[in-house]
Order: C-alpha cells, then sequence, then structure tokens
C-alpha cells in the first residue's frame, strides 16, 4: 500500500504527453513469472547509445524505474514504453526529511538516514517484483551537500545492493525540463521551468523560438525542449533550509517577506546577467511548476477534498491565483494548515517556505500564468532510458542527452 496520499499506486496508467492531465485507464498486464531475483545493482547510465531492439514490441516489454531521493522525499516511478509515452505501472512516495538538521549541523543524521533506508527497502522490493530491466536511481541537494553524503550513499549500496548516483545540479535541472516538457505552451516565445525542492531550487528558462518546427505530439520529440534551454541556475535555498532558518510552524508577515527577500536577493545576479524580465513583460511568456508546492496550490485552487493528480497535473493557474493562495496560507494558523486536504500535518511546516520561493520568482519575472506539472525528474530520467534503448528513435538522433 501506499505509504503518501499524494501518490497512491497508479497501475497502469498512461502518461499523458499532449498536455492534459487526463489519463486513460487500460487493463493492467499481470506480470510474468519468474523465479526470485536478489536486490538488484544497476550500472551507471551507458555513455553511448547501444541498446536497439529489433522490434518496438520487444522494447515495449522492457520494464524501467526511476528514483528520486531528496531532501524531503524519497519517489520512485516504475513504467513501460508505449507509442504515445510510458505506461505508469507502479510508483511509491514517501515523506523522509532526509534533510533535517542538516542547514545547521552539515551532516546527515541518522533518524532520517534510517527513515530513508526503511523507504529505500520498499522501493527495491517493488523493482524486484516487477523485474525492472533498467533503471537510474539518483539522489539530490542532501547527498550533494551533506559531509557525510557520499558515506550514506556507499552504505545503502552495502545494506541493500542499490546504486545510487549524485545527480549534479546541472543534469537535475535538464532532467526536470524533460520530465515535464509536454505541458510548455505551443503559442509561448518563453518559459520558466521551476522546481522548488526541500534543499535547493532549480531554475531553468527556455527560448522556445529556437524550436525547429512544430513539435510533434510525441515524448521523444517533445525532449527536444532540452535544445531550448537558455539558461539555469540552482539556488541554495528550499522548502526545509527555508523553514529551519525562518520558522514554518508559526511565521509573521515579517518573517515572510525575510524569505521572500532571501529568494530575490539569490535571484538578481542571474536576472543581471540573462536579463529575461523585459522579455516576460511583453509577454508570451509563462512559468511550469514542477514541486509539491505549487501541485499544493492547484489542489486548493481547485477545492479537492483530497489530493487528485489527475485533476492537478497539468492544470493553470494565475498568477494572481497563487498570490492570493500564498497570503490566504499566510493569515491561517499551523492548526489551520494542517487540516487542509491538500496540505496535512506533514507539509504544514513547509509550504509557506515553498509559497516564498514562488512568490519570489514572481516578483523577478512577473508572468501572467503558470502552469502545474505533477511530473519531473523521474519522468525526465524514464523518458531519457527509454530514448537511449531506440523506443524514440527518430528524435533521439537529433537530440542532446543530459549527462
Amino acid at each position: 500500500m501506499p505509504t503518501d496520499e499524494r501518490e497512491p499506486l497508479r497501475p497502469a496508467v498512461e502518461l499523458s504527453v499532449s498536455g492534459d492531465s487526463r489519463r486513460d485507464m487500460v487493463v493492467e498486464v499481470p506480470p510474468v513469472e519468474r523465479s526470485p531475483v536478489l536486490p538488484p545493482v544497476w550500472p551507471a547510465p551507458p555513455t553511448s547509445l547501444t541498446l536497439r531492439p529489433t522490434s518496438f514490441e520487444r522494447r515495449e516489454r522492457r520494464v524501467y524505474a526511476a528514483l528520486d531521493l531528496g531532501t524531503n522525499n524519497c519517489r520512485l516511478l516504475i513504467a513501460r514504453p508505449t507509442r504515445r509515452g510510458f505506461q505508469v505501472v507502479d510508483a511509491f512516495s514517501r515523506i523522509i526529511r532526509l534533510g533535517e538538521g542538516l542547514s545547521t549541523t552539515g551532516r546527515l543524521s541518522e533518524a532520517a538516514m534510517v527513515r530513508t533506508l526503511d523507504a529505500l527497502k520498499v522501493c527495491a522490493a517493488k523493482m524486484r517484483r516487477h523485474n525492472v530491466a533498467r533503471a537510474r536511481l539518483v539522489a539530490t541537494e542532501a547527498c550533494r551537500v551533506a559531509e557525510n553524503g557520499q558515506e550514506f550513499i556507499d552504505r545503502i549500496s552495502r545494506e541493500l545492493g542499490l546504486e545510487i548516483e549524485i545527480l549534479s545540479r546541472e543534469t537535475e535541472a535538464r532532467l526536470a525540463v524533460s520530465g515535464c516538457a509536454t505541458l510548455l505552451d505551443d503559442n509561448a516565445d518563453l518559459a520558466l521551468v521551476f522546481d522548488i525542492g526541500g534543499g535547493s531550487s532549480e531554475l531553468v528558462w527556455l527560448d522556445l523560438t529556437q524550436r525547429r518546427g512544430n513539435w510533434r505530439r510525441s515524448l521523444g520529440h517533445r525532449l527536444e525542449a532540452m535544445n531550448c534551454i537558455a539558461a539555469w541556475t540552482s539556488l541554495p535555498v528550499g522548502v526545509v533550509t527555508l523553514a529551519e532558518r525562518f520558522g514554518g510552524r508559526q511565521l509573521t508577515q515579517a518573517g515572510f517577506e525575510q524569505m521572500v527577500d532571501t529568494v530575490s536577493e539569490l535571484l538578481k545576479p542571474f536576472e543581471a546577467k540573462h536579463g529575461f524580465r523585459p522579455r516576460v513583460e511583453r509577454g508570451r511568456a509563462h512559468l511550469l511548476g514542477t514541486s509539491g508546492t505549487v501541485t499544493t496550490m492547484a489542489g486548493i485552487r481547485l477545492g479537492l477534498p483530497r489530493y487528485d493528480r489527475n485533476r492537478v497535473d497539468g492544470c493553470w493557474l494565475k498568477a494572481s491565483e497563487a498570490r492570493a493562495i500564498t497570503y490566504d496560507l499566510l493569515a491561517r494558523s499551523y492548526e489551520q494548515r494542517v487540516a487542509e486536504p491538500c496540505i496535512g500535518k506533514e507539509r504544514a511546516d513547509l509550504v509557506l517556505a515553498g509559497c516564498a520561493i514562488l512568490e519570489g520568482l514572481l516578483r523577478m519575472w512577473p508572468a501572467k500564468r503558470l502552469r502545474v506539472a505533477d511530473r519531473g525528474l523521474r519522468e525526465g530520467m524514464l523518458a531519457t532510458m527509454m530514448a537511449e534503448d531506440g523506443c524514440y528513435r527518430g528524435f533521439y538522433r537529433r537530440a542532446s542527452r543530459p549527462s
């Protein structure tokens, strides 16, 4: 059973590649009976494209997995390729707060590592059960910056047999773009893809005027968005680090403004170098957010009695609506935020920090529209692996691969 209601198991759900958040349910194909296997150890992704199955039907039978070990969450997605993209056969998400206390101690705590190992045991069992043929398992900011980050990765390898790579900030940003590229507005000239994480926030500006013709409605061709990257940066702040610094449960208006000012100061050098603000002010630009902050906002805006990924993913918010939600949440007590169905106890002390990061982005780049993506890094890894294996052969010979 899933441990996080925000991401229940979604057997045999096909990922939309047209930007429509609705999914068509299909009949689940029972797994092929095989003898038990030991916990798999997957090597690092190959540097060249060597896997070329002879037919799509053979490629379609392969099962892929992508695991994102973040500062706040451990998330797994298991899927098989389809002609339109890929079909999710299993998923897992658990809040582990791996980066808890990291900003003050510089180290991952033993309690946080134990919580994470427990979650990874579930992920390993799921990958064995689905006979995963290829996987990419990555860790992000918490393991990047912690003094004992690599030690923990080695411990995971010894105890669970899982080989996890610590992802660079640039690769994380590029994969997030490829994961949600299908939600980019075809009529926009400029888009900011942002991922507000627990320990860092990745920002990628896409110059969509550089597209080579009209993107076809396939996942492979929409991966070409990576070739439209105009600039990127990684801010050393996320919801966990900001909340630990300024407080998350009881936050005043003044404290919130301090959070926003911190983000704004980090954005100023990036904007001074690249000058995106005038282009945003001229219009034909939008923001595309892939994080718990924006999905929470969308759930609140839709008035959902319980978080529903199918309704949230791909929906649009006006910037004014997002800001209204921010200041409404700021006016609520901690207990009132806990009572909000799309927040709950596990996120109530972090949501305002995410709102502050988004507010900083909107003050710097006043776009009028924001699209919400409940997809990102894991989907980007899956799409990239499938493209490498020839599932989108025509596209992948032309598009560059993230390192």
